[in-house]
Formats: structure tokens, sequence, C-alpha cells
């Protein structure tokens, strides 16, 4: 892949300082923490961040909970004031969809935007994250059907709750569940259908899933498991979503159906490029695509597995806030010649009503589990383990185990599976060398 070379060469220093320079795609969470951390670098030349939506950068986790119940305003949710992106060079660029690179094999190119601009670069940067999933069914397309990935996506949510009763979320991962919980709280009647046998089933293990499948259920969430929709109906008017169809012949009254079923990584322009690609674009420990000069950072890159210990061909892709600052950290390192490999502990969270979830590791390949009910209501944790060592905890309400956990995953550190099941007990004090 040419990555040590490309690691070394630097675009950053007044002898090539041009108003080119560096073109991020995509003003996702990793592209302002990419052009963030450029500047704090040093680095001096001229930073694009572009953007295909209309709007200024913004977090995105607020979509679905507060923004949403309208707890907090479109203008808390931007990253940073125009004034910072003027001060420090940062040509902020809305509303341009790239559908064309043309590169050079030094890394330089120009960018071509279904307008017509053009966007000439030394350096290309890729933070184009993911898109929503489809269902492809009959009457996808019907007003009222609806996906929840970006601010148009939950503006237009919005705008149609006050008029409904009967919401169907399709999708009981955590977009679906947090959105699902608002919307409950914003007293609608909703109904979750989760085609799996239980929810959140990528993330987290058996335990936290029925934990999650009784909690909410006993809240008045009707939640149903092995559950399918095949056609969404319209009212008189044809233009308008009534009612879901199940595949058993169950029809739901709905007069919005919110669809959460995973993401797709947006991997147009690298597979245009020529670009490595498998679940997202292939990247090395350093952000490095496999041309050895872009970098890909955030939801679109498959990297190595970041965990320390892990085995060195084992690859993934995360979706998290935590991932995308971290990752995009390490791909500024990258532009500025210098190599600092991408090692950390991930961790996510979910926020879905009063039930706040914080995951620390990753759970895949657990052969034992640990599970701590605290007194308070609806403290619980879940820890996993692998050979007798400690691998990934789940926290619902429980952030000093989520803190124990996590400190000792980065620190190599085991928590006894013995000693954890005294719920009791600090996890804090019983952490020992591995």
């Amino acid at each position: 892949m040419g990555t040590t070379v490309a690691a070394e060469q630097s675009i950053s220093g007044s002898e090539t300082r041009t108003r080119t320079g560096l073109l991020i795609i995509g003003a996702s969470q990793s592209g302002v923490q990419l052009a963030v951390s450029l500047r704090a670098l040093g680095f001096d030349e001229h930073i694009t961040l572009l953007g295909d939506e209309d709007h200024r950068p913004y977090q995105r986790p607020a979509l679905s909970k507060e923004f949403l119940q309208g707890t907090v305003e479109s203008e808390s949710l931007i990253f940073r004031s125009n004034e910072y992106w003027t001060e420090h060079d940062v040509e902020l660029v809305k509303g341009e969809y790239i559908v064309r690179i043309d590169k050079e094999t030094d890394g330089s190119g120009v960018a071509h935007a279904s307008s017509g601009r053009q966007f000439p670069f030394r350096r290309l940067a890729l933070t184009v994250g993911a898109r929503a999933r489809r269902l492809e069914i009959d009457g996808g397309d019907l007003d009222g059907v609806l996906y929840l990935r970006n601010a148009d996506d939950a503006l237009a949510l919005k705008a149609r709750v006050r008029d409904a009763t009967d919401v169907v979320v399709i999708g009981g991962g955590f977009i679906g569940l947090e959105a699902a919980s608002s919307l409950q709280k914003m007293g609608k009647n909703v109904t979750v259908l989760e085609f799996g046998p239980r929810l959140v089933g990528r993330a987290v293990g058996e335990e936290t899933a029925e934990y999650f499948l009784q909690t909410h259920s006993s809240r008045g969430l009707d939640i149903r498991l092995n559950t399918s929709a095949v056609r969404f109906t319209a009212n008189d008017s044809g233009t308008k979503v009534a009612a879901v169809e199940l595949h058993d012949g169950t029809v739901l009254p709905a007069q919005i159906v919110l669809i959460g079923i995973g993401v797709i990584p947006n991997t147009d322009l690298a597979e245009q490029l020529g670009l490595a690609v498998e679940n997202g674009v292939v990247v090395d420990r350093f952000a490095l695509a496999s041309d050895g000069t872009t970098v890909a950072a955030g939801d679109v890159a498959n990297m190595p597995n970041p965990v320390p210990g892990s085995d060195p061909g084992e690859r993934i892709r995360l979706e998290s806030v935590n991932n995308a600052i971290e990752h995009a950290k390490v791909a500024a390192y990258s532009l500025m010649g210098r190599r600092e490999e991408y090692a950390g502990i991930p961790w996510f969270w979910s926020n879905q009503a009063d039930l706040k979830l914080q995951i620390a590791g990753l759970c895949n390949g657990y052969d034992q589990t640990v599970v701590r009910r605290g007194q308070e209501r609806g403290k619980f944790t879940v820890l996993y383990y692998r050979q007798g060592q400690i691998i990934a905890a789940d926290c619902v309400n429980a952030p000093l185990d989520f803190m124990a956990v996590k400190n000792a995953l980065a620190k190599g550190q085991n928590i006894p599976a013995h000693a954890a099941a005294e719920t009791a007990t600090p996890l804090k004090t019983i952490t020992t060398d591995s």
C-alpha cells in the first residue's frame, strides 16, 4: 500500500503553501475534527471542508433525541462558529455533491461537483460517512415514510410529529430505539418492528438485549421481534402513508413510518478512484488508503482493529462519535508526515429515555458474561470475558462501571469475573494486572 513513504510526506510548510491545499470531502464529525486537529498541529495550507448538505457542520447524535423532542435548538448542534472557520483559513463549502475526482499519482487533483464547480487539491481526505440503508418495499415512497440520518431527515420527522398518533419504527437498533423512546415520550403510540430475534443484535449480547426488551415493553412500547413489513399502504388521497402490513397479515395504523435498519458506507468516490474497498474504504493504521496518499477517516473507513493485542489481520468499521474523533486525529498526523498508529479502546453510547447505555470495548468472541444489577432503578451491567480476560462491558445507568472497565482495558488489566459477580463491590477496586 506504500504507506511508509506516504506517511513520511508532509504537505505542511511554507514552501508548498498553495490555495489548493487540502480538500476534505465530508463535513462530518470526522471531517470537522480533521480540520481542527490539523490547525492545532500547525498545518498551514488552505483547507476546504466540503459537505453535500445545506447546513453548517453539526452534531448528529441529538437528532433522534433532544432535537426531535424540542429540548435543544438547531443552533446548539453546530460544531464551530463561522468566525472560527474564517480565522483558521478553512473554507466551508455547503450543498456541493462531488460526482467525479481526477487524481494524479502524487495525490493532487480536481474534484468535480454536480453543480459544475471544481475544487483543486494537493491532498485529499474522505470523511464522507455512511448513508441510511433503504427498505425497498411497496409504498416506500409515500409521504411519511422517513429515515433519520441527517438534519434534513430530522426536520422532516419533526414537522410531521404533531399531526401523528401512530408511529411504526422499523429496526430495533440504537437509532430505532432512541427515536421510539423519544416519540413515546411525546405521547405517540409507537410500535417497533425488529426483523431479528433480539434488539440491538449487532452491538450487545443477549442479556443486554433482553434487558432493553423487558424495560421498554414494561413502559408501553410495542416491540415485535422476528417481524417484517411487506408493504406500506396509503390514505384515501393515495399520497400519505396510513398503515403498515406485516408478513403475517397484521395491519398496523401509522401516520409516520421511521426506518432505521443500518447504514451503508459511502464508498462511491473511493471506488471511482480505484481505492481498495471492502465494507468501507480500506485504510492502514495511519488512516491511509491503498493509494498511499488519500486519507479516509470515520464511519467510512475499514481499519485494522484498534484494540491493543488484536489479531493483526482483523479489520473493523466503527460507527461512533469517539471513533470519528480519534481516527480523524490519526489522519491529521499522517497528513503532517507523522506516523501515529490508531490504537485504542472503542466506546459507544445510546440514550433511550432514562436508560443511559455506555459500551466499552468490543464483545465479539466472548465466552463468559457476568451480570451486575444495582439497587438503583435501571442500573444494569454486563461484563464480557474471553478465556478469563475482560474484553468489554455494557453499562446501563452505571457510569462508574463503564469507567472502570474502560480504564482497565486501556491499561491491559483484568477485572476477575468471580470478584465482579459481587455487585456491591466497585469494579475499580478489583482491577488486577493481566
